[in-house]
């Protein structure tokens, strides 16, 4: 959301935020600064989306105060941004005209964050001592770039002779990652000390003479500057040491290769830092840069004069070869090129149902393939062993196998034991069978005898008697398989009976 206001008032700015604050719904009110932008109307587009950028890291109110004509009439025009057009911000454009063109700090301190710090950023050619302007007075961090003036290394001389606690520079925050770099290459070994240093940059570069400095306060050695074509920066760093240089070369804008005696040659990314990346990282911290301090002011005016060029001190042996350092990249970028390729076509994927068994395997297999000679002997060896012993020893029994010899001998035993029952229970069938049959035949020989009416009669007399008998028999037989005796008299009383 952007809204235009023509000759307004700080009070009719401040209405105006805070009526759109409640119209978005969804502004959120933590900011944790306020970044004053002092710029021309030329430059206020680039500036503007610079801290629309860095503030996604940090969110602030941004008031950009561009001076207008000072000839004309006294006007205020403002314009407000909110919402997308404004990032993680509240951004605020303030045009001035007229004689209030000269009174910026009046118009800037009533829309300023209450009880938050001050940055003042100055894109272009900034005040000869920014801690005396008005605007720069008042804020903690002042911000600005010499690289932007006409004459930079000039400006850097000033920078030294007007530096308050609070100042710095983009050309300081470009060298960064060239600091951090030289730092880790003497954390590894050997372990000697730098004997001199070389920095290779165009003459128009003052983030080369800061790294110089700050390298000749960090290692107390002599330190020269070589010059490079004008506007290619810093292109190279070289320290000397009893066993050998170790040479930080970027011969062009993104890749490096950083050497060192004993070590692989290796490429290492190192492009140039843009400038959102450098406000947002300037923006970090609000205290005063010590390291910056110590190297503006006592480390420039250590450094030796700038007498030879980078082909000159390449050819003498003071400097790495820009060339060179092109070659040793591109053969490095050859290289790992080939291995990414040799990787993908000796290692294809898997398949999709590939089984856990045959990759266990092939895993084993490809393990194998990778000792060492003493190491497959070995294993060749326990192999043997293991082999050997499995076939000598006798076999000792399990708790498994226990346990299926005690099952069997139980079901050996209960089906002996369920056959016996079975043969007795037949036994006893046949006995009665037996005895049934002697009474049968023995009926019709004592018929005849006596009346025929009474034959019924002892018939059914007599059946139930010997009935409970035959049951008894085989209730006894079918619950007491074991007491042969006791069945045996049983079924022989039933018989007489």
């Amino acid at each position: 959301m952007i809204r235009d206001l023509t000759d307004t008032t700080t009070t009719g700015i401040s209405k105006t935020l805070v009526r759109l604050r409640n119209e978005v719904g969804a502004m959120a009110l933590g900011r944790v600064l306020t970044l004053v932008i002092v710029v021309e109307d030329t430059d206020a587009g680039h500036a503007i989306d610079v801290a629309n950028q860095a503030s996604r890291q940090h969110p602030c109110r941004i008031i950009v105060v561009i001076p207008g004509d000072r000839r004309g009439k006294n006007r205020l025009d403002a314009q407000i941004r909110l919402g997308g057009d404004a990032g993680a911000s509240e951004i605020v454009v303030l045009r001035l005209y007229g004689t209030l063109a000269n009174h910026g700090p009046s118009v800037v301190v009533p829309l300023l964050l209450p009880d938050s710090p001050i940055v003042a950023w100055w894109p272009g050619e900034a005040p000869a001592d920014v801690g005396k302007d008005p605007i720069g007075a008042m804020a903690q961090r002042r911000i600005t770039d010499v690289a932007e003036h006409r004459n930079p290394r000039l400006m850097l001389k000033k920078r030294v002779a007007t530096y308050a606690p609070g100042d710095t520079d983009l050309a300081w925050t470009r060298i960064t990652h060239w600091r951090g770099l030289l730092a880790a290459a003497l954390d590894q070994p050997p372990y000697e000390p730098i004997t001199s240093a070389v920095v290779s940059g165009a003459p128009d570069s003052p983030s080369s003479d800061l790294l110089a400095a700050w390298l000749q306060r960090r290692l107390k050695v002599p330190v020269h500057r070589v010059s490079t074509p004008r506007g290619s920066g810093i292109s190279s760093v070289r320290l000397d040491r009893k066993s050998g240089p170790i040479d930080l070369v970027r011969p062009g804008d993104v890749v490096a290769t950083l050497s060192q005696p004993g070590q692989p040659d290796r490429r290492i990314s190192l492009p140039r830092r843009d400038l959102p990346e450098c406000l947002a990282d300037e923006l970090r911290r609000l205290d005063p840069d010590d390291a910056y301090e110590d190297a503006l002011l006592h480390g420039l005016e250590a450094l030796q004069p700038v007498r030879l060029t980078a082909a000159a001190a390449a050819k003498a042996g003071k400097a790495p070869d820009p060339a060179e350092s092109r070659r040793i990249a591109a053969r490095l970028g050859r290289d790992e090129s080939a291995q990414e390729a040799s990787a993908m076509i000796t290692a294809p994927p898997a398949p999709e149902h590939a089984e856990t068994e045959q990759v266990r395997a092939a895993t084993v297999r490809k393990l194998a393939g990778k000792r060492t000679p003493r190491e497959k002997q070995a294993a060749k060896a326990r192999k043997q062993a293991s082999a050997a012993s499995a076939s000598t020893a006798p076999s000792a029994p399990t708790a498994d196998s226990k346990a299926t010899a005690t099952t069997t001998s139980r079901r050996t035993t209960k089906a002996a034991a369920t056959k016996a029952a079975t043969t007795k229970t037949s036994t006893t069938k046949a006995a009665a069978g037996t005895s049934s049959t002697k009474r049968t035949a023995k009926a019709p020989a004592k018929a005849p005898a006596k009346a025929p009416a009474k034959a019924p009669a002892k018939a059914p007399a007599k059946a139930p008697a010997k009935a409970p008998a035959r049951a008894s028999a085989r209730k006894a037989t079918t619950k007491a398989p074991t007491k042969a005796p006791t069945t045996k008299a049983a079924t022989k009383k039933a018989a007489t009976s």
